[in-house]
C-alpha cells in the first residue's frame, strides 16, 4: 500500500469510494431522514481538500483503498482538523484507515501541530478512539443547504 497526496484528478475515484462506503457503514447509526439529506453532500469528493496538499489516498495495485487528511485551523495555528476519511468497506480491518490517520497525524507533527480535532460520524467514533483520540461529546455538524449532521467532536494532543 502506498499513501500519496491526492490531486483534482483523485476526484471521481474519491466520489465513488465515498459514494459505495458511506450509505453502507453509516445506516447501522443513523436514522433513514439524516441520511437521505446527509449523503448527498457528504458522498462527495471536496475540491478544496483535493487540492490543499494534506489529503491522501491510499493505493493498493493503482486501487483507492482509503481516503482522508487534515488541514490547519484558519485561527488556532497550532491546531489541525482530520478530514473527509473514508475506507472501502472491501478493505475495512486492513490497515488502512491506521496508516492513513498515522501519516497525517506525522505531516502534522511535522508543520507544528500540537492538538488534532475531528468531528467523527458515530460510526468512526471507536476507530478514532483506538487512534488515541479522546471523545469530547456530541457536536452539529452543518452542511450544505441547512441539513446538520450529528458527529462527535474527538481530540487528540500531538
Amino acid at each position: 500500500m502506498i499513501i500519496r497526496p491526492t490531486t483534482d484528478a483523485d476526484r471521481g475515484a474519491v466520489d465513488a469510494l465515498l459514494a459505495r462506503t458511506y450509505p453502507s457503514l453509516l445506516k447501522a447509526d443513523y436514522a433513514p431522514e439524516i441520511l437521505d439529506h446527509a449523503l448527498p453532500i457528504i458522498s462527495r469528493a471536496r475540491p478544496e481538500l483535493l487540492t490543499c496538499g494534506t489529503y491522501y489516498v491510499v493505493e493498493e495495485d493503482g486501487i483507492v483503498l482509503g481516503a482522508g487528511g487534515w488541514t490547519p485551523d484558519t485561527k488556532t495555528p497550532e491546531l489541525g482538523h482530520i478530514r473527509h476519511v473514508v475506507t472501502d468497506m472491501r478493505a475495512l480491518r486492513r490497515g488502512v484507515g491506521r496508516r492513513l490517520i498515522g501519516h497525517a497525524l506525522d505531516v502534522a507533527r511535522g508543520a507544528g501541530i500540537s492538538r488534532m480535532e475531528c468531528w467523527a460520524t458515530r460510526t468512526a467514533v471507536p476507530f478514532y478512539t483506538a487512534m488515541g483520540f479522546e471523545d469530547i461529546g456530541p457536536i452539529d455538524v452543518p452542511l450544505a443547504g441547512g441539513v446538520i449532521f450529528p458527529s462527535v467532536r474527538m481530540t487528540q494532543a500531538l
